[in-house]
């Protein structure tokens, strides 16, 4: 086993373990302090779950809404803000439309980040 480096001595940890999650959103709600994207309740409410989810905003946000509103996601009677890059808030000027997002999540941090830059 010389030159051989085990599993569990890598320097990283393995995510998506099972593959990535990909939910689809069942509804939007606009009001005075954000945009609220709702989804129906999911199985991995309580797992402790890291690594990418792919995300289909089906709904669009009514035309006229304040850009600078902050974004939500509401699953399972929980609400989530959904950030960018340093923890900045994804806003309404953010979104570009319908269609499939890629977001990273970490429960033990309750991190929800849009991945940029992807193409």
């Amino acid at each position: 086993m010389e030159g051989r480096t085990m599993i569990w001595g890598y320097p990283f940890s393995w995510v998506n373990r099972r593959g990535s999650a990909a939910i689809g959103s069942t509804g939007v709600k606009v009001n005075a302090e954000n945009v609220v994207f709702t989804f129906k309740n999911h199985a991995f409410v309580n797992a402790n779950y890291r690594g990418t989810i792919f995300v289909n905003l089906l709904q669009v946000i009514p035309t006229g809404t304040t850009t600078t509103l902050p974004i939500l996601f509401e699953t399972n009677g929980t609400t989530q803000a959904v950030t960018k890059f340093n923890g900045a808030a994804l806003t309404v000027a953010d979104v570009a439309g319908t269609g499939v997002y890629q977001l990273w999540f970490e429960r033990d941090t309750n991190t929800l980040q849009l991945m940029t830059g992807i193409v």
